[in-house]
C-alpha cells in the first residue's frame, strides 16, 4: 500500500477494512475473536478491540499465522473460521453459510470458500467430487490443463472443526519455494486422515475481493458503495443518480428520501423518512428529522442537528448546531455553536461568530425571530423570541423578544455629489491626457 498505516486499517466506506469483518461476525454472535498482528502493530490492536490479539513474530506463511492464535484459541473446540482482514465485503450471511456447512450431517473437518470469477486467471482451483465433497486445492501453476478448466476457484476462507485445527496446522510442512507454511496444505492432510472437507460458494465474487494496492482499494469502495446504494434504494430511498451519492458503512436513511446527485455522506449520519437532500450536498456527523429540505451545495458539519420541516438552503454550512422545528436558513451562511428557534428565518449572509480565537461560545436565536441578510452575531449573544435584527447589524449585546436591533451606521446622502464627482475626475483625466501630448 505504500502506507504507514496498516494495510487493513485503510478505509472502505469510511470504516477501516478490518471493523466491516468484526462487525460481520458480531452479526453471527462469534464467542471469540482473535486478531493475529505483525510486531509492533499497536494501532491495530487498539482499533480491533475489544477482540483479542495474537502476533505473528515471522511471516511465515497463513498457516504459521493461524498457529500464531494457538495460545488464545488453546480451550476452545467449537468451529473456527479463519478470515482475512483486507476482505472487507464478505457478509455475514457468507460466513453463517459455512458455519452451516461445517455443522452439517457429513460433518467436514474443513470448509473452503469457493467463488467464480469472470476470469479465474492464476487463481488456485477448488477439485469436487461427484458428490461435492472438496478433494483438493491445486495452485493454477501445479494444475494441469484440465484442472485449469475448472471455474470454482479458493478464496482462501475457510470454516474449520476446532478439534481438528491444530493437530492438522501440526502437520502441514513448509518443503516449498517460499518455506512457508501454507493453510491450503490443511485439505490434503484431512483427506489423508479419512476426513471429510466441504465447498461453500460465495453467492456474489466480489465478496472475496482482497486488496493489496490503492488501486484495489479503490475497487473494493466502489463495489461496497454500490451495495450500500442498492440496500438504501431497497429501503425506500430515491436517487436521480446513484452512482454520485456516496454513503458511509453506518450511514441510517429512512423511507421516501429523496437524493440529488453529487451527495456525500460522512460517518454518523441519519437521516429521517420524508426528507429532500438536493444536489452536491456534504453531511457529517448529522442528524437530520422528517420533512426537511437541505441544498443544493449545504454543508452540515458534527453535531448539526435538524428538527421537523427545517429548510437549509445553498452555500449554508451547520455545525453543532440545533435547528428546531419549521426554521429556515436559506442562503450563503454560517451557523457553528448556535440553537436556532422554531421558525426563525435567517436572512442570506448571516454568521455566528462564535470564536474568539481561544473559546467558542454560543449563539441562542429564539423562536419566530427574523435575522437580516449580512448580519454578524458576535457569540456569545442571545436574540428574543419573535426579535428582528436589521439587514447589515453586527450585534454583540442580547435582543429582547419582540424587539428592533439595528447595529450599523446611519445612512447619510448628499444631493449632487456624483455628478459633481464625475465632472471633476473627468476634467482632471482630460488634463492628463493634454499634458501628456
Amino acid at each position: 500500500m505504500k502506507s504507514d498505516l496498516p494495510k487493513v486499517l485503510h478505509r472502505v466506506a469510511n470504516r477501516p477494512m478490518i471493523s466491516h469483518l468484526l462487525d460481520a461476525l458480531s452479526a453471527i454472535s462469534s464467542e471469540r475473536t482473535v486478531v493475529v498482528v505483525a510486531p509492533g502493530m499497536t494501532e491495530l490492536a487498539e482499533a480491533v478491540a475489544p477482540a483479542d490479539t495474537a502476533v505473528q513474530t515471522e511471516a511465515l506463511g497463513t498457516g504459521h499465522a493461524v498457529l500464531a492464535a494457538r495460545d488464545k484459541m488453546a480451550d476452545f473446540t467449537g468451529d473456527v473460521l479463519v478470515l482475512f482482514g483486507d476482505t472487507p465485503l464478505l457478509t455475514a450471511e457468507t460466513m453463517q453459510d459455512m458455519l452451516m456447512a461445517r455443522r452439517a450431517a457429513e460433518n467436514p473437518a474443513v470448509v473452503v470458500l469457493g467463488f467464480r470469477p469472470d476470469d479465474p486467471a492464476e487463481y488456485g482451483r477448488l477439485v469436487t467430487a461427484a458428490d461435492g465433497g472438496l478433494e483438493a486445492i491445486v495452485e493454477f501453476k501445479d494444475a494441469s490443463d484440465a484442472q485449469r478448466e475448472i471455474g470454482l476457484c479458493n478464496a482462501g476462507i475457510m470454516a474449520i472443526d476446532g478439534n481438528h485445527l491444530f493437530p492438522l496446522l501440526d502437520a502441514v510442512g513448509n518443503d516449498n519455494a517460499n518455506g512457508e507454511y501454507y493453510l491450503t496444505d490443511i485439505v490434503e492432510l484431512a483427506r489423508d486422515r479419512g476426513l471429510r472437507c466441504a465447498v461453500v460458494e460465495a453467492a456474489d465474487p466480489v465478496e472475496v475481493m482482497g486488496v493489496n494496492s490503492r488501486a484495489q482499494l479503490a475497487e473494493a469502495e466502489a463495489a461496497m458503495q454500490a451495495r450500500l446504494r442498492h440496500r438504501a434504494m431497497a429501503g425506500g430511498v430515491t436517487m436521480t443518480d446513484p452512482e454520485t451519492v456516496w454513503l458511509s458503512a453506518d450511514t441510517q436513511i429512512g423511507r421516501d428520501v429523496i437524493i440529488g446527485p453529487n451527495v456525500v455522506f460522512g460517518t454518523g449520519v441519519t437521516i429521517a423518512d420524508n426528507v429532500e437532500i438536493r444536489a452536491f450536498c456534504h453531511i457529517d456527523q448529522a442528524e437530520v428529522a422528517s420533512g426537511a429540505v437541505i441544498g443544493p451545495f449545504a454543508r452540515l458539519r458534527p453535531g448539526a442537528k435538524l428538527e421537523r420541516d427545517v429548510h437549509v438552503g445553498n452555500f449554508v454550512e451547520i455545525k453543532q448546531a440545533l435547528v428546531e422545528e419549521g426554521a429556515k436558513v436559506n442562503h450563503l451562511t454560517y451557523i457553528g455553536d448556535a440553537r436556532i428557534g422554531s421558525r426563525a428565518n435567517i436572512g442570506a449572509g448571516t454568521i455566528t461568530c462564535n470564536y474568539d480565537g481561544f473559546f467558542k461560545d454560543l449563539t441562542d436565536i429564539g423562536a419566530d425571530a427574523f435575522i437580516g441578510s449580512n448580519t454578524s452575531l458576535v457569540a456569545p449573544v442571545k436574540i428574543g423570541d419573535g426579535a428582528t435584527v436589521g439587514a447589515g447589524s453586527v450585534i454583540t449585546s442580547d435582543v429582547e423578544p419582540d424587539a428592533l436591533a439595528v447595529a450599523r451606521g446611519r445612512q447619510k446622502s448628499i444631493s449632487g455629489w456624483a455628478s459633481a464627482f464625475r465632472k471633476r475626475r473627468k476634467a482632471e483625466k482630460d488634463a492628463a491626457r493634454a499634458q501628456k501630448s
